[in-house]
C-alpha cells in the first residue's frame, strides 16, 4: 500500500459522547447535530475515490457512513468495534476515578472488557488488511480505537493512543512520508 492512505472517520457526536461516558458495545445512535456532523463529512470525502470502506458495526458509526454517503460500498467490521469498556460502560472517566484515582483506558483497562492487547491486536489486524489493499481505505470507528490504530500505524504501543485527542465527527490520514509511515492529518 505504499503511497495510499488510510482515513480515518470517528463518528458523530452522540448524547453519550457530548456527556463523557464510555459508550462501546451500547448502541446509541447519532444526535441531531451528530447527523449534521455526518452530511457535512460527506462534502469532505466527496472528492475521494476508496478502494476499501469499513465500517464498525455500531449504529452511530454506520449512521455516520451512511450520511456521508459511502455506506453502499461499505463492509462491517466488529474489529473496528470501539474499546470493548466492559464494567465501565457508560460511565464516564470523573465517576471511575472516584474509585481509581488517575485511571485511564489505556494504562487502566477496564474489568471485563478488553485489554491494551487486544485493541492492539485487533487494530494490528486492519492496518495488515488496508496494506494489502491497492488503493485508499476509508474506515468509521470510535475515538479509543481510532487513537490506537494510529500509534500502531506508526509503530507506537496502544497507551501511547492516550496522547492524540479526537472529536467527534473528524477526519485524520494515515500515509507516508517517502516510505516511512506517518500520521498525515489528525483531527480535523
Amino acid at each position: 500500500m505504499l503511497g495510499n492512505e488510510i482515513v480515518l472517520v470517528r463518528h458523530g457526536d452522540t448524547e453519550w459522547s457530548s456527556s463523557g461516558r464510555h459508550t462501546s458495545f451500547s448502541d446509541i445512535p447519532l444526535t441531531d447535530h451528530g447527523r449534521q456532523q455526518a452530511c457535512t463529512l460527506a462534502t469532505r470525502l466527496a472528492d475521494r475515490q476508496f478502494a476499501l470502506v469499513l465500517s464498525s458495526p455500531r449504529i452511530r458509526a454506520v449512521e455516520t457512513c451512511t450520511l456521508a454517503g459511502l455506506r453502499d460500498a461499505a463492509e462491517i467490521t466488529d474489529d473496528l468495534a470501539e474499546w470493548d469498556y466492559g464494567d465501565y460502560e457508560g460511565r464516564t472517566t470523573a465517576a471511575i476515578r472516584e474509585e481509581r484515582p488517575g485511571w485511564t483506558i489505556f494504562t487502566g483497562g477496564a474489568p471485563g472488557g478488553e485489554t491494551a492487547d487486544e485493541v492492539g491486536e485487533r487494530a494490528d489486524r486492519l492496518i495488515a488488511r488496508a496494506a494489502a489493499v491497492d488503493g485508499t481505505v476509508a474506515m468509521f470507528s470510535h475515538a479509543h480505537f481510532l487513537r490506537v490504530l494510529a500509534v500502531r500505524w506508526v509503530g507506537l504501543p496502544v497507551v501511547d493512543g492516550a496522547l492524540l485527542v479526537l472529536d467527534t465527527a473528524t477526519l485524520s490520514v494515515l500515509s507516508y512520508e517517502r516510505e516511512q509511515r506517518a500520521v498525515r492529518v489528525w483531527n480535523s
